[in-house]
């Protein structure tokens, strides 16, 4: 990663947070983006007291301006981009699906797949210039699966996939390398939420994992490193699981 410039959306926080320190420790230059301009400049910061190069950029995903703003931002401070880690995303109350409401429904699709859609069109668009690049999207175990009150979610992280898959088929003869992770339960703010609200019972969830145990956002971040790298040159448009093993249980 030594002078790869890094673009992390969702990195104040979570699977996106531990994505940008690891990115930073290991030589890169990170550009932090989240809709929490203040908590992505502590992770920028953090960042850079470890002696590494970051910056922190405000942006909401699902705002085709802010997105090309944050892009443009990122090769205006650091000439390029070479990967892209599109993580940023939502999930609302567990609801059945005849009630749960139309503004619910758009506002997770806007972000979990719109706000993956846009953040590609603009990463593609300099990465297209250059020849080169690597993007991983985050999907989910809910892109692999069904899942009982989360209907619109599931729906937006099987989208996540067949974008991944189409786009991958499209910019691999460019020198673009795009793939997905799909994790699990991971220990991020957004499942303790889950777990506080009741939408996540903790030892029925680590049984169904046959690790028996939450992964790790640290967990993550290797695999999204490892497919921005090198060593996964021949790595095309796959979901990658990090999840325990429970997709295949």
């Amino acid at each position: 990663m030594e002078n790869k410039v890094v673009f992390i959306t969702g990195g104040a926080k979570g699977m996106g947070e531990a994505t940008a320190i690891l990115a930073g420790e290991r030589g890169a230059k990170v550009v932090v983006v989240d809709v929490d301009l203040k908590t992505a400049q502590e992770v920028a910061d953090r960042i850079k007291a470890k002696g590494g190069e970051a910056i922190a950029v405000k942006c909401d995903v699902s705002k085709a301006e802010d997105v090309k703003t944050a892009i443009d931002t990122t090769v205006a401070t650091y000439g390029r981009l070479d990967t892209a880690f599109n993580n940023a995303g939502i999930q609302l109350r567990d609801t059945d699906t005849a009630d749960i409401t139309e503004e619910d429904f758009d506002r997770v699709l806007n972000i979990n797949l719109k706000g993956v859609w846009l953040c590609m069109k603009y990463e593609l668009l300099q990465m297209r210039k250059q020849g080169s690049g690597a993007i991983v999207n985050n999907s989910s175990i809910g892109g692999l699966i069904g899942g009982h009150g989360r209907s619109a979610y599931i729906a937006a992280k099987h989208g996540v996939l067949g974008l991944t898959k189409s786009t991958a088929m499209e910019y691999a003869p460019k020198g673009i390398r795009i793939n997905a992770v799909c994790p699990g339960t991971i220990e991020t703010p957004m499942v303790e939420n889950m777990i506080k609200v009741g939408d996540l019972p903790v030892e029925a969830t680590k049984e169904w994992a046959p690790i028996k145990r939450f992964g790790k956002a640290s967990e993550v971040a290797e695999v999204v490193l490892w497919l921005f790298s090198p060593a996964s040159s021949y790595v095309i448009g796959q979901p990658i699981s990090v999840d325990g093993g429970i997709s295949i249980s």
